[in-house]
């Protein structure tokens, strides 16, 4: 559904679970940084143990696992990146 592209939403329980809507792309992610496209800028989610345990990107969700030390959101876009998503770039 489109307008659940456009809308981005965060929740985030007791630092260490989370749901994300309004995800358009997830540019890298391993224990210690998570780094999203949304539709409210590029969201960095840093911690220990982190964990993208459920992925839709058709809906623009996500959901994560693991200890939230940060968030930081910036404006615009990732710079230089790979083409394609990383979904696609995984399974080449």
């Amino acid at each position: 559904m489109e307008e659940t592209r456009k809308t981005h939403r965060l929740i985030l329980d007791n630092r260490n679970r989370g749901s994300i809507t309004g995800v358009t792309e997830v540019l890298s992610f391993d224990e210690n940084r998570i780094l999203l496209e949304t539709t409210q800028g590029m969201l960095t989610i840093e911690g220990t143990g982190l964990h993208v345990s459920r992925l839709q990107l058709e809906e623009g969700e996500a959901d994560l696992e693991g200890t939230v030390k940060s968030l930081v959101y910036t404006e615009g876009k990732a710079g230089k990146r790979q083409k394609g998503s990383l979904m696609k770039r995984l399974f080449q």
